[in-house]
């Protein structure tokens, strides 16, 4: 099965002030992808209003989840999203459950669980919303609907070192699927715990933030004690030889510039192609 790369250079989702960095990462990215299978989603170049929602730049997010849903119409096979911020992964995942009749179940690496609403975000960025939006909870017109959110119980986060007071209570409340960066250095409790879900399909979003520092220089939230990259690169091929697989994305790459990201690119295009290596479509 072929695949298509969605490259959506979204950085209006993040409050790092590294945040508009994410548009020059998702354009370093797409050098690198075979142009014949890629599409580039044209994001606004404005800020955008918050529009009394309690996200900020709501209304261009708001845009660009539109357009990126459009780009994904037009995608009839497996589609792997690369941002931009983690906010480019709602039309994704969308994308994905619809293909799969919602038989979803979703791995989120990434040092942060994404789990706020616009009342709790310390910050209003919709890059902290993007799961609890995918379960069907945040502002209008960003969460997924009846028929493509993914429950809770078909989630499991992996890499979690920073987790605010509201994603706990959210996390504890439903029993989410919680693993450590220690385990993610053994492929089978990944799978064991995808397996928990009951789901045969998955969709894996991996936020490069869920690396140690030390693997990669553009991170806009660098944290300690991550997973090594060769070990990611190693859990995403084992994913993807078990569970069939229905999306994907990559996010949070802002290299500090254009030049700079050259350094960090071979560690990214490795991941990618670790994340297709079950499909016919590779990196160049």
């Amino acid at each position: 099965m072929p695949a298509t790369f969605v490259v959506v250079p979204m950085w209006q989702g993040s409050v790092s002030v590294r945040a508009m960095s994410h548009a020059d990462g998702a354009i370093a990215i797409l050098g690198d992808l075979p142009s014949s299978a890629t599409e580039l989603v044209e994001v606004p170049v404005e800020a955008g209003e918050a529009l009394g929602t309690g996200v900020l730049r709501y209304s261009t997010v708001l845009r660009v989840r539109e357009l990126t849903a459009r780009a994904l119409g037009h995608v009839s096979d497996l589609a792997i999203t690369i941002g931009g911020d983690c906010g480019s992964s709602v039309a994704a995942v969308a994308h994905a459950s619809a293909r799969t009749g919602g038989d979803l179940a979703v791995l989120w690496l990434d040092a942060h669980p994404d789990l706020n609403t616009p009342e709790s975000s310390p910050s209003g960025g919709f890059g902290g919303m993007t799961l609890r939006a995918i379960t069907g909870e945040g502002a209008e017109g960003l969460t997924l609907d009846e028929s493509t959110r993914i429950p809770p119980d078909r989630l499991v986060l992996g890499g979690i070192r920073a987790i605010d007071d509201e994603e706990r209570r959210f996390i504890d409340e439903h029993g989410v699927s919680v693993l450590t960066v220690e385990d993610l250095s053994d492929p089978t409790v990944v799978i064991a715990a995808l397996e928990a879900t009951g789901a045969s399909r998955v969709f894996v979003h991996v936020d490069l933030d869920v690396l140690d520092p030390s693997a990669l220089a553009g991170l806009s939230y660098p944290m300690p004690f991550g997973i090594a990259s060769p070990e990611l690169t190693a859990l995403l091929r084992a994913v993807v030889a078990r569970f069939p697989l229905a999306g994907g994305a990559i996010a949070g790459f802002a290299p500090g510039s254009l030049e700079a990201a050259t350094d960090d690119l071979p560690t990214i295009l490795r991941l990618v192609a670790a994340l297709t290596s079950g499909v016919s479509a590779d990196v160049d």
